[in-house]
């Protein structure tokens, strides 16, 4: 019997869990919002001092929080970069989040390696802004003298954990979070270097990759810091994702990620080839519209909020009548279609009613997920099971749709902080290997998230003839649009 704590450093905010190290349940639990101002006024949503971070974790630990923990997992926000100088300074605030500022310089790396299925191979991913690789290029375009000053790089839950650890000469990253930086290789397990020097110019420190159920140290009070990882990993392990399930995400863009058992090197570049916090994979297809077509079609009909939506598609049927929109509006990732827009098809005279145009909204944000999930399926990954994550989970029109349109078994789970819970799992486990109680192969079994279970039924046949619908308009529409 134990405790432990899972720390989430998110783009706006701290959460912590303490966890109980046998069964998972959370005890207690801290939050705090990460401070907004800075002294001069001058900080950008793309640039944070990371001395925010421990500012938040600080007021989020109070009262006693962590009282008795034994050991600390840390989750943090991916893509969020931390350079540093020689003696262990930043040499600018961190670059977070999907910096716009490095679009240009994400097309000149692409170039420089010889394209996006030179990419792919090298590292499992195509430069895109918001990562680290690309961050890099723009920092040597446009601060060269900070470029020259860097001389160690970090991510967010690197530096969090090497600040508990009172900055000690070793730095640590886990697999999840490198995966993720475009300069190491799920495939091959190794950084590479000479993407980090074709990017900044030079050669810098990277942090000691180590494994799932290590312990990046101990502090000198005595607590043990786990390897740490990355938001989205983080919350797979909170939610115990195993081989055969799927997530997907429904925030204004969509994502779809698995466990898999191998990395997968896409040359299309539409899979990211992420590492998980387990020592599996984690492959990721993205889409660039999801509940934005919602919330596109809510304004259209003059509708307060997306419940409405969803209580107005209700008073359609599966099909919506023959309407069927592809869901593009901001262009697309999944098919790789950057310039197009959506499209509304099917119009008849019987089709033209509200109801109708909203039920095809979530039908084809549906279905353009399911695009994406046939693109992990269509390599062998196994789908056996879906977790619904995002707001709009919870509405009725997307739970009515979702098992028919994606065939199989979706879990809704209870809303939660999973990457905390992630962390402090982590926590656990790592305490466990080092006292020689768990394997370091199997992670500590923690109750499953409470969800709701919705199965496709007697529905399964007409979210076949629905999905066809779908991939007739976009085949007509964008022919080849998914290269076999």
């Amino acid at each position: 019997m134990g405790i432990v704590a899972g720390l989430d450093s998110s783009p706006d905010f701290t959460r912590i869990v303490v966890c109980d190290t046998d069964t998972g349940a959370v005890l207690r639990q801290g939050y705090a919002p990460h401070p907004v101002d800075t002294p001069d006024g001058s900080a950008r949503p793309s640039d944070v001092d990371p001395q925010a971070w421990l500012l938040s974790l600080g007021e989020a630990a109070g009262g006693g929080l962590l009282e008795g923990v034994q050991a600390i997992g840390v989750s943090a926000q991916q893509n969020a970069l931390v350079p540093l100088d020689a003696q262990g300074n930043t040499v600018r605030p961190a670059m977070v989040g999907g910096d716009k500022r490095a679009q240009v310089a994400a097309a000149d790396l692409i170039d420089a390696l010889g394209g996006r299925e030179a990419w792919a191979q090298a590292v499992g991913s195509v430069p895109q802004a918001a990562q680290p690789v690309t961050k890099l290029r723009w920092l040597a375009k446009t601060e060269p003298e900070n470029a020259r000053r860097t001389a160690v790089l970090l991510q967010a839950h690197d530096w969090l954990v090497w600040q508990l650890l009172g900055r000690p000469v070793r730095r640590t990253t886990d697999r999840g979070g490198a995966s993720g930086t475009g300069y190491w290789s799920a495939a091959t397990g190794g950084y590479r270097p000479d993407l980090v020097e074709l990017a900044l110019g030079h050669q810098t420190m990277l942090p000691e990759v180590i494994g799932p159920s290590d312990a990046a140290g101990t502090t000198p009070e005595g607590l043990l810091i786990s390897a740490g990882t990355g938001e989205t990993m983080a919350a797979a392990f909170g939610l115990g994702l195993g081989f055969g399930d799927a997530v997907v995400s429904l925030g204004a863009s969509g994502s779809v990620m698995a466990v898999h058992t191998e990395a997968l090197a896409d040359t299309s570049g539409m899979i990211t080839s992420l590492a998980d916090a387990t020592g599996m994979h984690l492959p990721v297809v993205t889409t660039l519209n999801a509940v934005r077509a919602l919330r596109g079609t809510a304004e259209l009909l003059g509708l307060s909020d997306l419940e409405a939506l969803s209580d107005l598609a209700m008073k359609s049927t599966p099909g919506s009548h023959g309407l069927v929109m592809l869901p593009y509006l901001e262009g697309e990732r999944t098919p790789n279609l950057p310039h197009t827009a959506g499209t509304l098809a099917g119009l008849r005279r019987e089709s033209m009613r509200a109801e109708h145009l909203a039920r095809a909204s979530f039908e084809g944000m549906l279905c353009g997920l399911a695009d994406a999930l046939d693109v992990l399926r269509g390599r062998g990954v196994e789908v056996r099971r879906i977790f619904l994550l995002g707001q709009a989970a919870e509405l009725p029109a997307v739970q009515a749709a979702a098992p028919m349109l994606f065939g199989t078994q979706v879990v809704v789970p209870q809303p939660a902080d999973y990457a905390a819970i992630g962390a402090a799992r982590q926590a656990a486990w790592a305490l466990g290997v080092s006292q020689g109680t768990l394997d370091p192969r199997t992670p500590p079994v923690w109750q499953g998230a409470a969800a709701q279970v919705l199965e496709p039924g007697d529905e399964l046949a007409v979210g076949q003839a629905v999905r066809q619908q779908f991939v007739s308009v976009r085949e007509q529409t964008h022919p080849g649009a998914f290269r076999s």
